[in-house]
């Protein structure tokens, strides 16, 4: 079968769920469509752009991904791009190409995220290996997501009370300090310890302390990334 020609812009129709996605953004028509045959051969979907401005039109995609991307572009360049999608390069790795491989470039587009620098001409036994270790980052980056969004969503079900009882236990205080921190019963501290086990799905108070540390910290996709609903623990009893 062969392969669907390349757009100039993002496909409209839609991909199978599985499929993993290859970006490519290159103002080269040629290699636009040299890539999108090698990545359509392997068993990827191709999406190509002629331009950045065209790549962050896009629609958002929710499968593994990847991104090559020439750093010499019309308009806003490869790096500048790199840069307005900071919050992606987990869950979509940046592969940079370039006819110009000197090495101030290699150097910032490595620092600003990338995980490859290719030059071209590319070679295969460079480029296809870099393009499946990125979707494989990119799948795992997803996983971690999926995960940390249902651990938000999970802490989110808890009443206020709850959450405050949550923060307190997996600090190591005993019913009875908790009790006597909020001022509750340690009969009602028990009652809602186990509706908070309950809910965050935790089998163990170990379970619980794990699951507050990625609450605190934020470690969805990017861990420096702050959600405004996160969990906190109290500033009486924080920790260094």
């Amino acid at each position: 079968m062969n392969p669907p020609s390349a757009p100039d812009r993002g496909n409209d129709t839609q991909l199978p769920a599985a499929r993993p996605i290859v970006f490519i953004v290159d103002d080269d028509v040629s290699v636009r469509e040299s890539l999108s045959l090698q990545m359509w051969n392997e068993g990827w979907q191709p999406e190509t752009f002629a331009s950045a401005q065209e790549y962050l039109a896009r629609s958002p995609v929710t499968v593994p991904s990847c991104l090559v991307l020439d750093i010499v572009l019309p308009g806003i360049t490869g790096l500048e791009l790199q840069r307005l999608i900071a919050d992606e390069w987990a869950v979509t790795p940046i592969i940079i190409i370039t006819g110009y491989g000197d090495v101030p470039k290699t150097v910032q587009a490595m620092k600003a995220g990338a995980i490859e620098f290719l030059t071209k001409p590319l070679n295969d036994k460079l480029l296809l290996p870099a393009v499946r270790h990125a979707l494989a980052r990119s799948q795992s980056a997803l996983r971690h997501k999926a995960e940390f969004d249902k651990l938000q969503c999970c802490y989110a079900a808890l009443t206020r009370r709850e959450q405050q009882v949550m923060q307190l236990v997996v600090l190591g205080m005993p019913n009875k300090q908790v009790a006597e921190e909020l001022h509750i019963s340690e009969i009602t501290v028990k009652a809602h310890r186990g509706r908070v086990m309950q809910k965050m799905q935790a089998d163990s108070l170990a379970d619980l302390v794990k699951m507050a540390g990625r609450l605190q910290s934020g470690s969805g996709v990017r861990a420096a990334r702050r959600s405004p609903d996160r969990f906190a623990l109290p500033q009486q009893h924080s920790v260094a």
